[in-house]
């Protein structure tokens, strides 16, 4: 059995169903093939399964742990077989389809001007331009998919400026982390900038898949239009 919750406009759905333990296929809801499933086992203590579609050459092939440092590795999670238009493949395998467990997979497809699924080739420069996203970043998640290391989240409310230099990770429980020179990302009108040298997010000749979300937001009442960051922050304000 699935259930579906999908959003189109915004290239998002919520998929819960029951593994069978055998090859099989779920719906998904969007209205085009996903470039992202994060996908785990409700009942199970099994890693988080992410697909990405611009990881490797053949990104059906292969899966990394939102949880862990791991590099992408071959898996049979996907059944070796792409998304399409409808539905998404599971393999017979425990981390993503063990008979009768529970699973949830949040699904996502790019949106023009709200969201963008892709890739970078590092450069272990102070000067690696990402272009063609069609937005500014909101939102931003880094992961180094040929080696170990840290996943990282970067966003413009934790730190409205730039350069961004203060990161979070989905795989640990840390604080956010100090500001580093090697770990930098600048947020642009047509994509971001990698102004750090550190592996995880720009490790030479490596893949690093990104995440990228737009701000929707009508308004933003609380930054300082001026470029003075004198930025505040509310407390207690509710809609009326």
């Amino acid at each position: 059995n699935s259930y579906v919750k999908a959003n189109t406009t915004y290239g998002q759905s919520i998929v819960s169903y029951t593994g069978t333990g055998s090859n099989a296929t779920v719906g998904h809801g969007l209205s085009g093939a996903p470039e992202l499933i994060i996908l785990k086992d409700r009942g199970g203590t099994t890693n988080w399964s992410v697909y990405h579609a611009s990881n490797t050459a053949a990104p059906e092939t292969d899966a990394l742990a939102l949880n862990t440092t791991d590099a992408t590795s071959d898996y049979l999670w996907w059944n070796d077989t792409a998304p399409t238009s409808s539905v998404f493949s599971l393999g017979a395998i425990s981390n993503t389809n063990a008979n009768g467990n529970k699973f949830i997979a949040y699904c996502f497809d790019s949106v023009a001007g709200y969201s963008k699924f892709g890739s970078y080739t590092g450069n272990a420069s102070t000067t690696n331009a990402i272009t063609g996203l069609g937005f500014e970043p909101a939102f931003l998640i880094l992961k180094n998919a040929s080696a170990t290391g840290d996943w990282t989240v970067w966003d413009n409310t934790r730190h409205p400026y730039n350069p961004k230099d203060i990161q979070l990770f989905p795989n640990l429980s840390n604080a956010e982390d100090s500001p580093s020179a090697s770990t930098i990302v600048q947020f642009d009108s047509d994509g971001f900038t990698i102004k750090g040298t550190n592996g995880k997010i720009n490790g030479s000749g490596n893949t690093i898949i990104y995440m990228a979300f737009a701000d929707k937001r009508e308004y933003a009442y609380w930054l300082d239009q001026s470029g003075n960051n004198n930025d505040w922050t509310s407390n207690n304000l509710t809609e009326s």
